[in-house]
């Protein structure tokens, strides 16, 4: 029952369409930053290490060097605060939590890239092989 009133109260403050990204992609988080009477949007661009929580608490948190420094910036999913998330590169992950990034510095913090055309191969070499069965018994 308390979960059903939590969902309740939290509905409202979800967003309809969150952003979809995963572990290991490079992202840039568009935030809306108040500066006076003005708002103006800042980008802050790293790969994403962690995710946590849910429904209206769910956060994840991004990495990145600057200046010979690791910045690690944690930003609530559903926060208005949030423009939006754009992918710019998709990495092969095999862990929820990348936290091992942090111990590791220049070249040996790059993630593989997830590509398309791999995930499309395997398809192809099954569509072949039929063909190539059926010579073989004729």
């Amino acid at each position: 029952m308390n979960r059903t009133i939590l969902a309740a109260v939290e509905a409202p403050s979800l967003k309809s369409q969150p952003p979809a990204f995963a572990i290991g992609d490079t992202v840039d988080v568009h935030t809306r930053i108040l500066e006076g009477e003005k708002e103006r949007i800042q980008i802050f661009n790293g790969v994403v290490i962690a995710k946590s929580g849910a429904g209206s608490r769910e956060m994840f948190v991004v990495r990145r060097i600057v200046a010979g420094e690791g910045v690690e910036r944690k930003f609530p999913i559903h926060s208005p605060k949030i423009a939006k998330v754009e992918v710019k590169r998709s990495g092969v992950s095999r862990r929820a939590k990348l936290y091992y990034l942090r111990d590791r510095s220049g070249k040996s913090t790059r993630l593989r890239e997830k590509r398309d055309d791999v995930v499309a191969a395997p398809a192809a070499k099954a569509a072949k092989a039929p063909k190539k069965k059926a010579a073989a018994k004729a």
